[in-house]
């Protein structure tokens, strides 16, 4: 059974910075593809970074050059580094997994129904 459980959310001041954590367990970590969500009350799901199973990483416009995704395939846990944090960054955070990722499209591998794993989410906010 697939578990993702994320860690590291918390509340900051706009332009610091947070490191959010997905331990992982359950599968075979370097078979998939793994990526960072977020979604505010009331407005759908968004994809803000994932990375390939080999590595490769797409990044949301939204935050490129503010967030790194990384994952260490020996501890099985994948990061979203977060630096100048924005207002707008606030929302529930959340990890996906999944093995079957057949698109190199951008907008479908920052679709939530791209992945058919998931956590509970950690909640990010940020004030101005």
């Amino acid at each position: 059974q697939v578990q993702l459980v994320e860690s590291g959310g918390g509340s900051v001041q706009s332009g610091g910075s947070l490191r959010l954590s997905c331990a992982t367990s359950g599968y075979t970590v370097t078979t998939f593809w793994m990526g960072w969500f977020r979604q505010v009350p009331g407005e759908e799901r968004e994809g803000v970074a994932v990375i390939s199973n080999d590595g490769r990483t797409t990044i949301a416009d939204s935050v490129s050059g503010r967030f790194t995704i990384s994952r260490d395939n020996d501890k099985k846990t994948l990061y979203l580094q977060m630096n100048d944090l924005k207002p707008e960054d606030t929302a529930m955070y959340y990890c996906a997994a999944d093995f079957n990722v057949q698109t190199d499209k951008s907008w479908l591998l920052l679709h939530p129904r791209t992945y058919s794993y998931w956590g509970q989410g950690t909640q990010v906010t940020v004030s101005s």
